[in-house]
């Protein structure tokens, strides 16, 4: 992307916040916090959709295929499983 932010690593970045404490919860601007929510539904619906084209979806497959972090795609990939949605 060049210079500036680069909003896959942003998010990811937050995934891992959210991962790490609830705290983030409480001080997160409430519109922000949406928009994570809606894009976060997304994210998990693409994953979703991978497993079912790649029986079993591992962290590697799914980190390149979101261009998320092998540790993001790791945690999200156990979150889904643990709720029961892969």
């Amino acid at each position: 992307m060049g210079e500036g932010v680069d909003p896959t690593q942003m998010c990811q970045r937050l995934v891992d916040k959210v991962a790490q404490s609830r705290q983030l919860m409480a001080m997160t601007d409430p519109d922000l916090l949406v928009l994570f929510e809606d894009w976060f539904e997304e994210l998990e619906e693409e994953i979703i959709s991978l497993a079912s084209e790649h029986d079993p979806l591992s962290p590697l497959k799914l980190a390149e295929k979101t261009g998320l972090s092998l540790r993001g795609a790791t945690f999200l990939l156990s979150k889904m499983r643990r709720e029961g949605k892969l």
